[in-house]
């Protein structure tokens, strides 16, 4: 098989690198890729969010299947725009993606179905918005309605914090029309934890639970980023945890979808909150995490090829996912300053060595002659897998160390709290 990877980052390096060891696949195109990328596939100079030069490019070539990595292509409908050129393609229908591009709809879903999740109101005015915040007191949760990089999110320990949140969002539109909407929740507490899930319209099978490290620094300080390491699995995930959270969450939120004529197809990401009154959902998400695909996809034993097949297709149920019983800790290394303002194009050093003990994934990198530089604010995902928790994630730094780059930030303590 020919297959098309659409995006450029970490997430879609792991994809790739998982599907290059298919039998199934043959050769593996991916627009627009990236410096790491490229060494396993052919990089073509199409931006994820071009659905007509994706669908015509792929009406022009021998494509047999797609897969749609990153939410934008997803909520704009590139998987909707493919299937109407008869091209078989891996992730949800625009209709569905909402569940990720829309907050203000997703908790609206959860409220009308009864999934666990914090309580909230959605406004798109700003003065109704600030007097809310006034009125629930702090802390309190800001929420851009749209996609936003992972970056939409601000947990206020203050009035005045959501207060400033609020204002950048709708008033000085920060995320551009992504903020003309904000959900307001109240402030849940307790350990997070990510599920990942395939579904295929009808049927879910959960992954192995995986933690981000969402903060900047140590110690889950500093602004949200995109996500600064994942480890997998969550020591805090029990099985009696994920049968809660099937019965609970899970199969509810397929059903509701199916019921709303949103059947969803693809991958489902459940970001997890683990309340002192049960397990609860903070968002969800239409496609893999990023870092936590680096992770998980590290234990993965089945044919991803396979999985992707049988989502596509509606025979989930019929397929044996298998995983390793080990442990992997996905460690980000960014460009400093980020998530804020950054600087890009340093040569990176110390790739192979560190390839030597670990998987090193490519986020932010470009190949520039014999050299790869960075080019983005998450560089390179550093991947190590071990028979403990704790050996990968020592693996993970230990090759980190062989790696540098001018300016080169991560934190010390993924997987530590």
């Amino acid at each position: 098989m020919h297959v098309l990877v659409v995006g450029g980052g970490g997430r879609e390096h792991a994809i790739v690198w998982a599907l290059s060891k298919s039998p199934k696949v043959d050769k593996i195109f991916c627009a627009p890729g990236n410096g790491g990328i490229s060494a396993l596939a052919e990089c073509i100079p199409l931006k994820a969010t071009d659905l007509e030069g994706i669908t015509a490019w792929c009406d022009s070539h021998p494509i047999d299947f797609v897969v749609v990595a990153p939410d934008d292509p997803l909520a704009l409908g590139l998987v909707d725009a493919l299937e109407e050129k008869h091209i078989p393609a891996f992730g949800p229908r625009k209709n569905a993606a909402i569940i990720e591009a829309s907050k203000v709809f997703s908790k609206g879903l959860m409220e009308q179905y009864h999934i666990p999740t914090a309580a909230y109101r959605a406004f798109t005015d700003m003065e109704g918005a600030l007097a809310y915040i006034h009125e629930q007191g702090a802390p309190i949760v800001v929420k851009a309605d749209g996609l936003a990089l992972g970056k939409g999110v601000v947990v206020a320990q203050t009035e005045d914090e959501a207060v400033s949140a609020v204002r950048e969002m709708m008033g000085d539109k920060k995320f551009g029309a992504s903020g003309s909407r904000v959900v307001i929740e109240e402030c849940m507490t307790g350990p997070e934890v990510t599920v990942l899930a395939f579904a295929d319209g009808t049927h879910i099978v959960p992954m192995p639970s995986s933690q981000d490290h969402k903060q900047a620094y140590d110690g889950g300080k500093g602004p949200n980023t995109g996500g600064m390491g994942a480890i997998c699995p969550s020591p805090r995930y029990t099985p009696e945890l994920a049968v809660r959270c099937m019965e609970e969450i899970f199969l509810p939120t397929m059903r509701a979808l199916q019921a709303e004529g949103r059947p969803f197809s693809g991958v489902l990401y459940f970001g997890l909150m683990l309340t002192a009154n049960g397990p609860k959902v903070i968002e969800y998400n239409a496609r893999f995490g990023d870092p936590e695909c680096q992770a998980v996809l590290s234990l993965l034993e089945t044919d991803l090829m396979d999985i992707f097949l049988a989502c596509q297709s509606g025979t989930l149920n019929q397929l044996d996912i298998k995983w390793s019983n080990r442990a992997a800790c996905c460690l980000v290394l960014a460009s400093g300053g980020y998530p804020g303002s950054y600087q890009t194009g340093y040569p990176i050093s110390g790739l192979e060595e560190a390839g030597e003990t670990a998987t090193v994934f490519h986020a932010g990198t470009k190949q520039a002659g014999d050299e790869i530089l960075t080019a983005g604010g998450r560089v390179l995902g550093v991947t190590a897998t071990g028979d403990t928790l704790d050996t990968a994630i020592d693996g993970a730094y230990a090759a980190a160390k062989h790696i540098h780059f001018t300016d080169m930030h991560f934190r010390h303590d993924i997987g530590r709290i």
